[in-house]
Order: C-alpha cells, then structure tokens, then sequence
C-alpha cells in the first residue's frame, strides 16, 4: 500500500453513522476536556497531597498510597481500554467511564476513611485512565486531514497548560476555599465534558466477534504493578523491601503470561507486526524523553523552590503558571512553522531549546528564588511546545505513512504502543529522576562534610559566628552552640540538594542529546503536513 493509500483509504471497521446528526467538532472538544480532566485530576491530587495528608490526618506512608493508588488505576485502563474500544468504540466508553468519575470524585471528600478513600480514587483512575487513550485516535478520524496539525497543537496546548496551572490552582483552593475541591474539580467539570461526547461522537454497534480479553488483563495487570513498584520503589527502599519485591516479580510474572498468551492464542484486536518499523519505535521513544524533559518544570524546579526556598502550592503555582498563557500562543505559531517546515526539524529544535534552559538551571544556587527562573521558563515553554507539536506531529505522519487507519488492528496497536510509552515511560522517568536526586544529594552532602569536621578552623570560625549571633536568643552558650550545628546542617544539605538539583538539569540535558542522535537513524518521512493539505 502506497502512503497516499494509507491515507486516503477508509478504515477496515469504519464506524456506521447513527440516526441522530453528531458534530465531530464538539467530540473533539469532549476528548480534550477528558485528557485535560485527567490530567489535572492526577496533579492536583500529586501537589495537594501535603494538604491531604493534613485535612486528613494520614501519616507520611499512608498518604504516599494515594497518587500511586491513582496512577496505577490510570494505567491499567489507558491499557485496557485499547481492547474494550475496539468492542463498544469510544462514545459508550467515555460516557460511562466520565459519569462514573464525575460521581466518584463529587463523593470522595466524604469518604468514611483512608480505605474507603483509596477504593475510591482507585475507582475514579480507572475510569479517568479511557480518557487519554481515545484522544488522539478519535482526533484523526474526525478532523479534516488539512486540520490535523492544528489538532495536534490544540492538545498539546491543552495538556502543558493544564500541567502549568494544577500548583496555582490546587494552592488557590487551599487559601480561599477547601481541599474538597481537589476532588470537586473534576466533578464540576466532566458533565460538560459528557454533553460534548454525546453530541459529537456517533453511535457504533458492537463488534460481532468477541475476541479473548485476558492477554490485555495480563498485561494490564502486570504493568500496573511494575508501576506501583517504580512510583513506592524510592520510598521504601527498592529491593530491601519485601512490597517492592512482590509488585515487581507479579508484574514480570503477569506480563511474561500475557506473552505466553500471544503465542498460543493471537488477539486479532492487536497486529504486533504493524510496529516492527523503525520509524515507530525510534518515534515512540520521544515520548518518553519528552516526559523526561518536562520533569525539569514539574519536579526539578518547583522540588528547589519547596525544599530551598520554603514556598507554598500557591506561591510555587504563581512561579510556574504565568508561563502557561504564552505556550498557547507558541503552540499555535508552532503549528504554521510545522506546515511549511517539517514535524521533526521542529521536534528536534524544541529539544534543543530545552537542552538549552536546563544548561542555564544547571547554574543554579542557594540563592536562586521565583524570579530567577521567570526567563529560563519562557524558554523552556517554547521548548516543551516546539517538542511536543513536533514529536505528535510527526508520530501521526509516521502512523498515516505505515497504514494505522487502514484497520482497526493497525489503529489499536498503533495507539496501544504509544499510550503505554506516555504512561509506563513517564512513571520510568519520574522514578530515575527522583533516585538520582536522591542519590546525588547524599553524595554531595558526603563530601561537602569532609571539610565540615570538627577541630578544622573553618568550621570551628563558622559556628563561632553563628553562636555568637544566636547567643542573645539562647539560655546560655551550650544552647547557642547546639542552635548553630542545626543551622550549618540546615546550609550544608541546602547546598547539597541544589547541587543535587542541577545535575538533575544536567541530566535532562544530556537526555536530549542522546535523543538527537538517535533521531539522525530516522528514515526520512515520504510526505509532510503541506502535502497533506494537497492530498485533501
């Protein structure tokens, strides 16, 4: 099959038009208030859970649960969801699951208690999790092929916005309103979410073939606890765990049945074939640097502003959500660059802008506040908008040029591979990222002490000053003394965890190289976003 083919040629299983007129445009809108929902469902529970934990009383381990327990929810669905779709298609899907989030996130500020609630939020993340998987596939057979590029700027605008703003609103809400609404968010907002799916998705009869669908639970199964494993793994100590161990070797086991149930008994519903393409695999990829790349505003810098700088959710949502207006304007912008350049120039230029702030984080210091970071976030917005319009841009040009919309398989496994890359891969790479601050900080904190002794002249001048200037404020001199050992191991880990801090920029940098190159194996694309134009 040619590339125009692959194109122009309708699904295999093309959905039957209902009675009743839909407008795919407001379908669209539907898919992306879900993604958005979801989205900010997840951060919102992530960057409250302090405040959860006080409103609720939950010690530290407990709490920890909460966003994981949500996560892994999110996972298995966003998963699963691939077969069920293929079965129903995507309107009975999102109806049902957003009436079931909407209920569950009105009702659980009410829960009984911590158990209750866990069940709870685990509900809510299964049926949140079908949210994100049907976005991008009902988005490219819906718009007009001229408008994909600027479908694909609408998303990414909607998801980076979203993760920009979730500080400052969860920070709002604590300061003038309630921790309830955490929850209530998402309940408020999915109704208008379900009218727009009701009137813009078509009905779609059942499929008549019933394929098995427990090689998908397997799995789904099986990289939910190699999830959880990943998010508590840091916590509890890795494999000096015996929780850690158990979710680990389940996973593996689960996931090696799901394979073993692949050779014996092939689910038509996937054609693992399709994605034996090194265009794919090398573009599904970027998803997971791209994920990588963006901890540097969602965990790096908001991790130095709380731990260094003392801020609060809302003092750190106004250092980081500003930016969030002019990525809209940059990633329409993005979107005319992409039509009379190529997706992946661009792709490979965001890289390269955000390579280039986190060399500029990596100069980071103690001294460092909001403001300081206000020129470097403009960057990196137009960085994190380039890369993303360029990477989804160019895996929709790969999956037209390979054929994804020619069948049902191709567009289920096409989807299936790239979902799992966004979920599992970023979960990867937040748990990469928070180990090797962990582990950088106890090395520089080591080795900042070795000429932190006592009896070293230095050391011994530098408590001198302090007592000395403590002493009024003390009982006597012993106090004043130990007053300021607490203070000079507050510098030292302050001065250990930045520096911490910026070899995790540093990392996040060399990540992006190591993407570039991989980029030059890249086949080059046969078409681009211009010659779709023409082709419609």
């Amino acid at each position: 099959m040619t590339a125009t083919e692959a194109i122009t040629k309708p699904q295999a299983s093309s959905p039957v038009r209902s009675e009743r007129a839909t407008n795919p445009y407001l379908g669209i809108l539907g898919v992306f208030l879900g993604a958005g929902i979801a989205t900010l469902n997840a951060r919102l529970v992530s960057v409250g859970l302090p405040d959860l934990r006080g409103a609720l009383g939950l010690g530290f381990d407990e709490a920890s649960w909460i966003p994981t327990a949500l996560n892994m929810a999110t996972m298995f669905s966003g998963v699963f969801v691939v077969f069920v779709a293929s079965l129903f298609g995507p309107r009975r899907i999102l109806l049902q699951a957003a009436a079931i989030f909407a209920v569950t996130s009105a009702l659980l500020p009410f829960a009984p208690g911590y158990r209750p609630m866990l069940a709870m939020v685990v509900i809510a993340g299964v049926a949140s999790g079908t949210f994100y998987s049907l976005t991008m596939t009902f988005v490219l057979t819906a718009l007009p092929k001229r408008l994909i590029i600027f479908g694909i700027a609408a998303y990414a605008g909607d998801i980076v916005f979203i993760s920009n703003i979730a500080s400052l609103l969860e920070g709002w809400y604590i300061e003038y309103l309630s921790w309830h609404w955490i929850f209530w968010t998402a309940a408020a907002v999915t109704p208008f979410m379900m009218a727009c799916i009701y009137h813009g998705i078509p009905r779609r009869p059942p499929a008549s073939s019933k394929p098995s669908w427990r090689g998908f639970a397997y799995f789904s199964v099986g990289l939910v606890l190699l999830y959880g494993a990943l998010d508590q793994g840091e916590r509890l100590d890795w494999l000096n765990s015996g929780v850690i161990v158990g979710m680990a070797a389940g996973g593996i086991l689960l996931v090696l049945a799901a394979g073993v149930r692949r050779l014996l008994q092939p689910n038509p519903t996937l054609k693992l074939s399709f994605l034996n393409r090194r265009n794919i695999i090398i573009l599904a990829l970027s998803i997971f640097v791209f994920k990588f790349v963006h901890l540097a505003t969602i965990v790096l810098i908001p991790g130095f502003l709380s731990n260094i700088q003392q801020y609060r959710s809302l003092q750190t949502g106004h250092a980081l959500a500003w930016v969030a207006l002019p990525m809209l304007v940059v990633v329409g912008l993005v979107a005319i660059v992409v039509l009379h350049t190529t997706s992946r120039l661009t792709l490979a230029l965001g890289l390269t802008v955000v390579a280039a702030g986190c060399w500029i984080c990596s100069h980071v210091d103690t001294q460092w506040a909001g403001i300081s970071f206000e020129a470097v976030e403009v960057l990196l917005a137009a960085g994190f908008g380039c890369t993303y319009i360029g990477l989804v841009g160019s895996i929709v040009l790969e999956g037209l040029e390979a054929g994804a919309l020619s069948s049902a398989a191709n567009a289920a496994t096409f989807s299936g591979l790239m979902h799992l890359t966004r979920i599992f891969g970023g979960q990867t790479g937040v748990a990469v990222m928070n180990h090797f601050i962990s582990v950088r900080e106890k090395l520089h904190s080591n080795l900042l002490g070795l000429h932190l002794q006592i009896g070293s002249w230095l050391t011994d001048e530098r408590l001198r000053l302090l007592s000395g200037g403590l002493f009024s404020g003390s009982t006597g001199q012993d106090e004043a003394q130990k007053r300021a050992i607490g203070i000079l191991s507050k510098q030292v880990h302050a001065q250990a965890y930045t520096m911490a801090i910026a070899d995790g920029f540093l990392l996040v940098g060399w990540m992006v190289v190591a993407y570039l190159l991989l980029m030059l194996f890249l086949r080059p694309p046969k078409f681009s976003y211009q010659d779709l134009r023409k082709m419609q």
